[in-house]
């Protein structure tokens, strides 16, 4: 029998071990190297991390592997470009999920964001990548915007195929509310840009911030426990490890291998924040809101309206300049560079 008191323990443990008590840890990375050191049970990545990714020096034969794939399926140069960049995310979602017990989450091109059915057809190509790779569906998470097309375009894959589905750019109650009717898997509370925003158009003082991103998650929370839809919460976006520990308790928390490493080396007590307990005995209101509603919804939270445009623009400029990056190498190889 082990003569180490129980508050001991804990302050021998580090926050992420605490924190994988209370909830499941998801890395919010491409660079899967750096999944192995903090054992996650999920994985995130977008084409902003996957760019990142793809310049290292370490990922260069996945790159080459993809241009070939590319290249051999033939078309225009924009399907073999398309077609690359489709096989390059699987690719890195692949090598990520040897890695992992659970799912890694692969985004739609963000260009699509406005397109349900472009959106529900690249998402089914994506699922076909890897289970011609030997991967289960249910091992895969496929990220969209959380448009009102992206929405919709959940709903179809999620009924229609057994395609599971992360919510992304998500930042208004409106949102969250509508993937929730939809029946999607995810959704993914972008916890650290709404900070950004408060911070930038608001005379705030920095713990108001981190307050007004934190209640926002905590209000979703609370409404999807109170009400028991099926789609879970995981904050994403962090900027430090006080709005991590500040939602401690959701039912998943993706986390950049940053944060990760001073979550590790951080030895403070965490408790859980969020309980389904709290969220029952909260008074908010059933909502129900068909298009109409959520867009008007949606308009009125002036900042969800400019982060969801922002985020698109910068998923979809990242995604330009991986495409940039793969056009120069595809005339490299055709050239027989």
């Amino acid at each position: 029998m082990s003569s180490v008191s129980p508050d001991k323990r804990r302050k021998m443990e580090s926050a992420l071990e605490q924190l994988k008590k209370h909830t499941v840890v998801v890395a919010d990375t491409g660079d899967f190297n750096a999944i192995e050191e903090y054992k996650p049970q999920d994985a995130t990545t977008n084409p902003s991390l996957i760019l990142a990714a793809a310049k290292m020096a370490a990922y260069q034969h996945l790159v080459d592997q993809a241009i070939k794939y590319g290249i051999a399926k033939g078309g225009s140069e924009e399907e073999q470009v398309t077609n690359t960049m489709d096989k390059l995310f699987v690719s890195f979602g692949l090598e990520i999920l040897k890695k992992i017990p659970g799912r890694v989450s692969t985004e739609v091109d963000a260009r699509l964001s406005y397109d349900k059915d472009e959106m529900v057809s690249r998402a089914l190509g994506l699922i076909a990548l890897y289970e011609e790779a030997g991967i289960k569906k249910d091992r895969v998470l496929i990220k969209l915007s959380s448009t009102w097309e992206g929405i919709q375009a959940g709903r179809e894959l999620e009924e229609k195929h057994g395609v599971h589905c992360n919510m992304t750019l998500l930042f208004s109650f409106a949102q969250a509310v509508a993937c929730a009717e939809a029946k999607v898997t995810l959704i993914s509370p972008f916890v650290g840009r709404i900070m950004d925003w408060y911070k930038e158009n608001t005379d705030q003082k920095s713990y108001e911030v981190v307050l007004n991103s934190v209640i926002s998650v905590t209000k979703i929370y609370n409404h999807y426990k109170k009400y028991d839809y099926t789609t879970v919460v995981m904050g994403a976006s962090f900027r430090n490890t006080g709005e991590v520990k500040a939602l401690a308790g959701c039912d998943l928390l993706t986390i950049s291998p940053g944060l990760l490493g001073e979550l590790s080396k951080d030895h403070s007590t965490v408790t859980p924040m969020l309980t389904v307990q709290k969220a029952k005995a909260c008074d908010l209101e059933k909502v129900h809101l068909d298009e109409k509603e959520f867009r008007w919804q949606h308009n009125e939270d002036r900042m969800a309206v400019e982060k969801l445009s922002d985020g698109i623009r910068k998923f979809a400029a990242d995604a330009i300049k991986l495409e940039t990056m793969i056009k120069e190498k595809m005339l490299n190889v055709k050239n027989g560079q």
